[in-house]
């Protein structure tokens, strides 16, 4: 399998949003579009990862729709299994309530929540372990891009998490690229810039692991229906990280589209 020939994904993180009764009339404008003109799960798989208290909902609203639509938890414990660790809720919990994917390494998580390396390698061996798919984020800072420093720091990133990451489990990992500088900024990386990275991201997942070529790498960064068609068409970008625009029921079906037809 080469990079093109992967079927894009595209996630919609909607992060600390939104309310309840506007989650509902989001994911129901979403399934009316979808009804309207499908997007066949074949040429695009399609996720959304709403907040913690409204996974399984959700996931049962979801259900519904004339497609697969993957539900996506926005984190996970560092804690296996079950104990007396309050607020916390643990890979396997998530599997039981047959969530089956989740984001680790956004780089909120990082910057804001203290999600240093050695509690990203916890969290993610405990996702793989429990036999969810991880989605792991890495990105730069726009200091560390100025500085020429923006590869190495990727890179390094992805490296870090390879001593806990089983041959066979690099099959259950989805890669999203998301320059830090470009999040909820409004600024994008320009599709050859973001193309660059995502080809080098790829030479480096090909020396770690003989599944490098098989795993997807998407581009998350202040993605718009208005670059998506862009980006879609860059064969390295093989899909996107939806932000914002994934608030919007039509332009995140718009976003799915554009990755559909790549």
């Amino acid at each position: 399998m080469s990079s093109s020939t992967i079927t894009p994904w595209v996630i919609g993180n909607w992060k600390m949003n939104p309310m309840h009764a506007s989650a509902f009339q989001l994911i129901e404008e979403f399934k009316q579009l979808l009804q309207q003109e499908q997007i066949p799960s074949e040429q695009c798989h399609i996720g959304v990862a709403p907040i913690a208290i409204a996974l399984t909902s959700i996931q049962a609203q979801l259900k519904e729709a004339t497609r697969t639509i993957y539900t996506v938890a926005q984190d996970v414990s560092r804690v296996a299994g079950t104990g007396a660790y309050t607020g916390e809720v643990s890979a396997e919990l998530l599997k039981d309530s047959e969530i089956g994917f989740v984001l680790i390494g956004h780089s909120e998580r990082r910057e804001l929540f203290g999600d240093h390396v050695e509690i990203l390698k916890a969290k993610l061996q405990n996702a793989l372990n429990a036999g969810l798919t991880v989605v792991y984020c890495v990105g730069e800072s726009l200091e560390q891009r100025e500085q020429g420093a923006a590869e190495q720091v990727v890179l390094q990133q992805i490296c870090d998490i390879a001593s806990v990451v089983k041959a066979e489990q690099w099959q259950n990992i989805v890669i999203a690229y998301e320059p830090i500088w470009a999040i909820g900024t409004g600024k994008t990386a320009s599709p050859a810039d973001a193309q660059a990275m995502h080809a080098k991201i790829r030479e480096g997942l090909k020396q770690i692991t003989t599944l490098g070529e098989n795993i997807a790498i998407l581009y998350g960064g202040s993605v718009k229906a208005e670059n998506a068609v862009e980006l879609a068409a860059c064969p390295d970008i093989n899909g996107a990280l939806v932000g914002g625009a994934s608030l919007n029921a039509q332009s995140f079906y718009q976003i799915a589209s554009a990755f559909a037809q790549k």
